[in-house]
């Protein structure tokens, strides 16, 4: 009788653990809700296999198996946390694999006790350990990996899938795998080799591809606090302004006593210079946006040093929804890029930016077009430079106009590079 009720257990511990660990990676959260429903169906799935044992017996139900248990496993997952079929069975091939362990524990027992009932107390204990080890370590480290594409799902999945395939056509449906046939004892090694040189491949070109988008990330980071620290400068030329304003009293002064002595040449001379200290320090107002007013400035100094012709049309209001530094960046990176591509006509006739800001919306609208001498190379929609360390400006204007919702374009027309935005 103990050995009866032992043995009941047994199978109502190992529907549970396989059910609970399906569930577990495919992300179940743990509510009372949840709870509940895995209970009910374990236990209604219980139910069904003792309905099957009496009318079938027990080796029939063990070829029923995937039907009376897996495969209304896969319909919950589905259904009921809403999952994708690949996904749902990738789970269940997992479980299904790691349901082994407790397995072989158990019968290690029973091989050293030749006792049938410490196969089942063992597998129960064994399945507890288990279960919290997967639940501690395994499951949310595992979970992102099969979410992440269905690519990877099929991927990760086909080993479990394999083993399952094999087990039932050569355990459950035939004894194949207990005839000592070569073919069957190395079937379970050839795949673990075959797998381990694919993975082993596969992470390989993980790493280079995380190590890519390090250097990629490291570049953005770079050109970005470049353009914070030139927005800082760009600032503090800003503030050398409002205090050169601030001191004109002192210069009237002065300008006032050499007016008194009749020193008519000094005053020329110093009012030429403080125009020119002033023309220097103080941008050019192009809208009404502080922020603009000063990158447009320095940019067309950059532009005038450089010998090209810079055309600016902007009509923007004072306040932008965007943070001083990604807007400095953005236009910062646009601009100097025009610049460079400017710059390689030895004829400054052809050196030409045309640059248009406006509002429309809410939205900040650009359009900036400038020649080009050497044709530009496009690789999804982004410009691309073969130089190293050159390339990165584009990507930072895409993420900067990405994270605020926008849509950018670049093209070239009639010998001009455009770009274009709308945020």
């Amino acid at each position: 009788m103990f050995a009866n009720i032992i043995e009941f257990c047994r199978y109502w511990f190992v529907l549970l653990f396989g059910t609970t660990v399906a569930v577990s990676f495919a992300g179940l959260e743990r509510t009372k809700k949840n709870i509940l429903a895995i209970g009910i169906m374990t236990n209604a799935l219980f139910i069904l296999q003792l309905i099957a044992l009496l009318l079938f017996g027990f080796d029939n139900v063990l070829k029923l198996y995937p039907v009376l248990s897996h495969i209304p496993l896969v319909f919950f997952i589905v259904f009921y946390m809403k999952r994708s079929w690949v996904f749902s069975v990738t789970c269940i091939a997992v479980s299904y694999l790691c349901s082994q362990l407790p397995r072989w524990v158990g019968s290690v027992a029973n091989a050293l006790t030749q006792s049938v009932t410490a196969n089942h107390i063992t597998y129960i204990i064994a399945a507890f350990i288990i279960y919290y080890y997967l639940y501690k370590y395994v499951f949310e480290s595992f979970r992102p990996l099969i979410e992440r594409s269905e690519k990877t799902c099929l991927l990760l999945g086909a080993m479990p899938v394999l083993y399952y395939i094999f087990e039932y056509i050569s355990g459950v449906y035939t004894d194949f795998l207990y005839t000592g046939s070569r073919v069957a004892i190395q079937f379970m090694p050839f795949v673990s080799a075959s797998f381990y040189l694919i993975f082993a491949l596969l992470y390989y070109e993980e790493m280079k591809r995380k190590a890519a988008i390090q250097r990629e990330k490291d570049m953005l980071d770079t050109r970005f606090r470049q353009a914070r620290t030139e927005f800082e400068s760009l600032k503090q030329m800003q503030q050398n302004a409002a205090a050169y304003r601030h001191d004109m009293r002192h210069h009237l002064a002065l300008l006032q006593g050499l007016a008194s002595k009749g020193r008519i040449e000094e005053i020329k001379e110093y009012l030429k210079v403080a125009q020119a200290d002033l023309d220097a320090i103080t941008p050019t107002r192009y809208c009404e946006n502080e922020t603009v007013n000063l990158i447009l400035s320095s940019f067309a100094a950059k532009a005038k040093q450089s010998d090209i012709r810079l055309s600016i049309d902007a009509k923007l209001p004072e306040a932008l929804p965007f943070s001083e530094t990604e807007l400095c960046s953005l236009l910062s990176n646009a601009l100097e890029n025009a610049i460079n591509a400017c710059s390689l006509f030895a004829e400054s006739d052809r050196r030409l930016i045309n640059l248009r800001l406006y509002s429309k919306n809410n939205k900040l609208c650009m359009d900036i077009q400038n020649s080009y001498k050497i044709e530009p190379v496009f690789d999804q929609g982004l410009p691309v430079s073969k130089e190293e360390g050159h390339g990165y400006g584009t990507k930072s204007m895409a993420c900067i106009v990405e994270k605020y919702g926008g849509i950018c374009r670049f093209t070239v027309k009639d010998g001009l590079f455009i770009f274009q935005a709308t945020i």
